[in-house]
């Protein structure tokens, strides 16, 4: 292909503690890549893990300006890198989900006259009436409440909005500042969400809110994919909507990037941006998953994400409209003990050594027995439950303790049942199409990838291409969607996996009644409120 023809995309993931941007050319190959880690990088907004603590407690908050200045930098280090920007067809991005951003008033008029001879942040430093609120932020419980009350309940919330009320969700964020900071609340032009904002930036004006991202804030009719009025009514007043704008399908071409960025960095006037999107949903687009596949993210946390052709409102998880049209919905479940509360047992049945604990897990039987074990360290999100620990013997009956192997091949099942019930009451079932996608510093660990495939029957295969799924997400979406809009064909390439696990042919008949028995041990745990 000839210089003159040559087509690249660029993304980015504004995520909790860094920047980061990719550029891939038509085969998705990676081409350059930089970051800005936020706390290193930009020491002068004092953050620590790219977040400041506020006052009140539970309280977690962002500087936009950080955001801002970071793209500064990010763009300086994609010329180090060898980026030539006359090249990049279109640009979308990720975000942290939930986050908002509070726009004072002329945004707009601000965005639309940006001097190119000038950077970002100095221009922009009077932008915002406040710092951002973030993903991490626990203070709006009381706000939670209320807006589950207004609407009937958190089971209509849920049907309506995919998820009950959540402390990070932005609708209840929102209610917190019409409520504790009116004059902020009225001071504030446009309400944006972190993916937003940052499209906004490449835009010249405030983008809307995708869907996709959109349907994480307790406010968007999943169903109708519009504002729901009651929702907006419990958090705001009439004037929410305006703030809000309308939300638009997340394969939207938005429009061509801001002269700001044609001026000062050489790109060309016609490279589009497309709809930035929430960080997990981007990872399902970088995974790119369709119906019956699962995405499982094997970290501190463990992170399923799922694409569905039909939405579910279970009281746990999440369902939010999908970013691309292979999975029209996707529903996440987040476990609050992955990784962490696996290295804890480790440590404490064979010492410091994984080698050990594999060890273990394959001196055990698949269905160990019978034995099942709930290791909750620390609350757990699904099912919502305190601190715990549960261990039954085959006959169900509740012990103390069992020989070191059983416990250790207990927790990885009872992890891996758990995972599945809850993606069951979802919506996902498994056919001979469902596959797992694994990711995550955990997804190296073989014996722990055989216990998923076998518990979930499905072949398990890991991620080739590139290790952050929410960044390769963004910046296939960019090609992906312009080549859509433009009805240019791409060449573009099946994500590259390597199969890693297969479920043994008695799998289904081991593990399917072990569902029910977790369900049951689940019913005795008392939920938190």
């Amino acid at each position: 292909m000839s210089e003159e023809n040559k087509k690249t995309f660029l993304g980015f993931d504004f995520s909790t503690q860094r920047l980061k941007a990719l550029i891939i050319g038509e085969n998705y190959e990676v081409l350059q890549e930089a970051d800005v880690e936020f706390d290193v990088d930009l020491p002068e907004f004092r953050t620590s893990g790219g977040v400041l603590r506020g006052e009140q407690r539970g309280e977690v908050l962002a500087p936009p300006l950080l955001w801002v200045k970071s793209l500064d930098m990010v763009m300086d280090r994609l010329i180090v890198a060898g980026a030539d920007f006359s090249a990049v067809t279109a640009v979308s991005g990720a975000g942290q989900q939930h986050g908002s951003v509070w726009w004072s008033k002329g945004a707009d008029e601000r965005l639309s006259t940006l001097s190119s001879d000038e950077f970002l942040h100095t221009q922009l430093a009077t932008a915002f009436v406040c710092d951002s609120p973030v993903w991490m932020d626990s203070s709006t419980t009381a706000h939670c409440q209320a807006l589950e009350e207004a609407v009937g309940g958190a089971e209509e919330l849920a049907k309506k909005t995919g998820s009950r009320a959540y402390e990070r969700f932005t609708g209840s964020q929102i209610r917190k500042m019409f409520h504790s900071k009116p004059r902020l609340y009225h001071a504030t032009e446009r309400i944006s969400l972190v993916s937003s904002f940052a499209a906004s930036l490449l835009l010249g004006r405030v983008a809307p809110i995708d869907l996709s991202d959109g349907s994480g804030m307790n406010l968007l009719d999943i169903h109708e994919k519009t504002w729901w009025d009651q929702a907006l009514q419990a958090c705001g007043d009439e004037s929410l909507a305006c703030k809000l704008g309308t939300p638009v399908p997340t394969a939207s071409v938005l429009g061509p990037i801001s002269s700001y960025f044609v001026q000062r960095y050489g790109f060309n006037k016609d490279c589009k941006v497309i709809a930035f999107t929430g960080d997990n949903n981007s990872a399902l687009a970088g995974l790119r998953l369709r119906s019956g596949w699962v995405g499982l993210s094997l970290g501190t946390s463990d992170t399923l994400l799922l694409g569905l052709q039909h939405p579910a409102a279970p009281l746990a998880g999440h369902v939010l409209v999908g970013p691309t049209p292979a999975a029209p919905y996707m529903a996440l479940l987040c476990f609050s003990n992955g990784s962490l509360t696996r290295q804890s047992h480790r440590d404490r049945l064979a010492g410091p050594s994984w080698d050990a604990f594999d060890e273990m897990l394959r001196a055990t039987v698949r269905g160990n027995l019978g034995y099942m074990g709930i290791y909750y360290d620390t609350a757990e999100i699904i099912p919502r439950a305190a601190a715990t620990r549960r261990l039954v013997d085959g006959a169900g009956r509740a012990i103390d303790k069992a020989q070191p192997q059983f416990e250790a091949r207990a927790l990885l099942e009872t992890q891996a049942l758990a995972r599945r019930a809850h993606a069951a009451d979802m919506g996902f079932q498994i056919d001979q199409s469902s596959r797992i996608i694994a990711t995550g510093g955990a997804s190296v660990n073989k014996e722990l990838l055989q216990i998923f495939a076998d518990v979930f029957n499905t072949p398990v295969y890991v991620l080739d291409q590139h290790a952050n799924a929410a960044l390769l997400g963004a910046a296939i979406r960019a090609a992906e969607v312009w080549s859509l809009e433009s009805g240019y064909k791409l060449a573009g390439s099946e994500p590259t996996v390597s199969p890693v696990a297969t479920p043994y042919k008695d799998a289904d008949n081991i593990y399917t009644p072990m569902l029910e028995r977790y369900r049951q041990m689940i019913q005795d745990i008392p939920t938190l409120a």
